[in-house]
């Protein structure tokens, strides 16, 4: 079948419209940062089991891994505004049953945590969504930018959310903390309404369609057109798989190797993404990024290092916890920016959401089976040495891919193509330094 593909070019007004439905996003991710928290936190001290916890996360992120494949097609199909009116809309009226549950004094950990694995099937729709309207609303000179930007501001945003997250702890009822999340919603679903968001417009030449098997087979070719972007892609699978343990145990780690409360976990969480924070900055106001390959897998082998460090940490030294893992959130934003602008630079509009649902689908996943196996893992050998044992083999398989990476662009030519997306990064960053003032 022939497909002419009509696009609507990114330009100053759809810019503009899009930093409006951008700032109404991060209010969203501010009220489910303080509200995450806080049911995070509950889970933890009520239970202090890494069983629940292990559980909790892989009954949010198994769904999000199953949508987050298939979502693909269904963004590239429908109305992009629709799905996430829709989607962001599910998601207020989960957190709502949470807050009557609460309310009703019927809360029980498993039934909590069985409610909120329906939030990853709602990002599984959200992120790639999201993901995909950005290039068709910022201008591509912007991108680059654009993307450290909004990495700056959602890490300044994960950061205030848990400390005030703690300090709502301190005195007031998880029941009214959980309402901050709603109201956040409202401050993002008015403007949502507002704007416009650009249509992918397809003039068909001929009656039969694509099925949705053959769609979802396009996102997979396309992504195999990209050597580069696939080796990075699955050092991302190996990296996401081996930091799910730090990422789901931290608070029990804090909790109860260090018997720390929710302001230690607060000022860890706060470290990481104000680290987060200035490596966005760092994103957003670099003019190029050469080596682009060699700086990606350097930046994951310290960020596996790094958990090694974070597990050996002396007893109660919260400073040196926060120091650790900032160090890792300022990589973050860097690796993702990078992989983002190579993606979005190089990917045709009307195939990015099925490239970016992939995308999300194949670096997350194993991370379902890593966190099933994480709980009994900790409770076989200790939550220290699972961190230690994760750390030591991330480095090896960083060093092993990056290897491979480093033989496959030589041996197969294709440095040339790794010259051509790190001059794309650099003609972009250039001309969004040009026009920075328009904006």
């Amino acid at each position: 079948m022939v497909k002419k593909i009509t696009e609507e070019l990114a330009n100053n007004q759809t810019f503009k419209s899009y930093i409006v439905f951008w700032m109404g996003q991060l209010f969203s991710v501010l009220g489910s940062s303080v509200s995450h928290f806080a049911i995070i936190w509950w889970i933890t001290d009520t239970t202090g089991s890494t069983m629940l916890l292990s559980l909790a996360s892989f009954l949010y992120v198994l769904p999000m891994t199953i949508v987050v494949a298939l979502s693909g097609v269904v963004i590239d199909k429908w109305n992009r505004k629709t799905i996430i009116v829709v989607v962001d809309s599910l998601q207020a009226y989960v957190m709502l049953l949470i807050i009557i549950i609460f309310n009703l004094g019927v809360a029980n950990p498993i039934l909590i945590v069985a409610i909120m694995s329906l939030f990853g099937i709602f990002q599984g729709f959200h992120i790639p969504t999201v993901t995909a309207i950005v290039p068709t609303m910022v201008p591509r000179e912007k991108l680059s930018r654009m993307n450290g930007v909004n990495f700056f501001f959602r890490s300044f945003t994960q950061i205030i959310g848990p400390v005030i997250g703690a300090m709502l702890f301190s005195f007031i009822p998880l029941k009214i903390i959980l309402w901050i999340d709603p109201l956040t919603f409202i401050i993002a679903f008015i403007p949502l309404l507002v704007i416009k968001i650009p249509k992918i417009k397809r003039e068909v030449s001929a009656v039969k369609k694509n099925s949705f098997l053959e769609d979802f087979k396009i996102g997979f070719r396309t992504l195999k057109s990209i050597p580069i972007v696939f080796m990075m892609l699955l050092i991302s699978m190996f990296i996401n798989f081996l930091f799910v343990p730090l990422n789901i145990l931290m608070p029990y780690f804090i909790r109860y190797n260090h018997s720390g409360d929710p302001s230690n976990l607060a000022f860890v969480i706060a470290f990481m993404n104000g680290g987060m924070l200035l490596g966005a900055l760092l994103t957003s106001i670099k003019k190029e990024w050469k080596h682009a390959l060699f700086i990606y897998f350097g930046l994951e082998f310290i960020l596996m290092m790094i958990g090694g460090i974070f597990a050996i940490t002396p007893y109660r030294l919260f400073l040196m916890m926060g120091i650790v893992v900032g160090i890792a959130g300022i990589t973050i934003p860097i690796l993702n920016t990078i992989y983002l602008t190579i993606m979005q630079l190089k990917v045709p509009t009307d195939k990015m959401g099925r490239l970016s649902s992939l995308d999300w689908a194949i670096s997350s996943a194993i991370t379902p089976i890593a966190t099933i196996i994480t709980g009994p893992l900790s409770e076989m050998i200790g939550v220290t040495n699972l961190f230690l044992s994760c750390s030591i083999i991330g480095m090896i398989i960083t060093l092993i891919l990056w290897w491979v990476a480093h033989i496959r662009v030589n041996k197969n030519n294709n440095r040339k193509e790794l010259e051509e997306i790190e001059m794309s990064i650099e003609r972009a960053s250039k001309e969004k330094w040009k026009k920075s003032k328009k904006w």
